[in-house]
C-alpha cells in the first residue's frame, strides 16, 4: 500500500509541476501574453471602462507605473519557476521513495513545500484580484486562479497521506 500511495503522490506532484513548468515557459518566452492582463488588472483598465460607478470610489487602488507592473509580474513569475522546480525535486524525491534509493518522508515535504508554492500562487492572484476587483472583468482568469487554487489544495492533502 505505501508503494501504491506514493506512486499517487508523485502522479499529483508531477502532473503540477508539469502544468505550472508549461505555464512559466510561456511567461518566459511570451511575457506579453500574461504581463499584458495583469497591467489590465493592476492599472483597473476594464473596471474603468465597463463600471465607472463601481470604479469611482476605488480608483486610488489602480497601479498605472509600467516599472511596477512589470517587476510586479516578474516576481510572479520567478515565484512561478521556484515553485515548478522544487515540485519536480519533490517528484523525483518521491520517485526515490519508491526505489528505496531515497527517503519518502523527504520526498514527501519537498513535494508538500511546492504544492504549498503553487497553491499560494494561485491563491495569491485570488486576493490581489480581488484587491483590484478583477472579478468585476476577468471571470476568466478569476475562475482559472479558482481551480488552480483547488488542484493545489487536493495535491497537498494526497501529500499528506502515509
Amino acid at each position: 500500500m505505501e508503494t501504491t500511495i506514493l506512486a499517487a503522490q508523485a502522479l499529483a506532484t508531477s502532473l503540477i509541476a508539469a502544468w505550472l513548468t508549461l505555464g512559466v515557459r510561456d511567461n518566459i518566452l511570451h511575457p506579453s501574453v500574461n504581463e499584458t492582463y495583469t497591467a489590465e488588472v493592476m492599472e483597473m483598465t476594464r473596471l474603468k471602462a465597463e463600471y465607472p460607478d463601481a470604479y469611482a470610489p476605488l480608483a486610488h487602488r489602480a497601479i498605472s507605473d509600467r516599472r511596477l507592473q512589470q517587476l510586479a509580474f516578474r516576481l510572479v513569475v520567478g515565484v512561478e519557476l521556484l515553485a515548478a522546480i522544487v515540485l519536480w525535486i519533490g517528484t523525483v524525491a518521491l520517485l526515490m521513495g519508491i526505489a528505496g534509493t531515497g527517503s519518502a518522508e523527504t520526498g514527501r515535504s519537498i513535494a508538500i513545500v511546492g504544492a504549498m508554492l503553487f497553491t499560494g500562487v494561485w491563491a495569491g492572484f485570488l486576493i490581489v484580484g480581488n484587491h483590484f476587483c478583477y472579478w468585476f472583468c476577468h471571470e476568466g482568469a478569476q475562475n482559472t486562479h479558482y481551480q488552480m487554487t483547488l488542484w493545489g489544495l487536493g495535491t497537498l492533502i494526497i501529500l499528506m497521506q502515509g
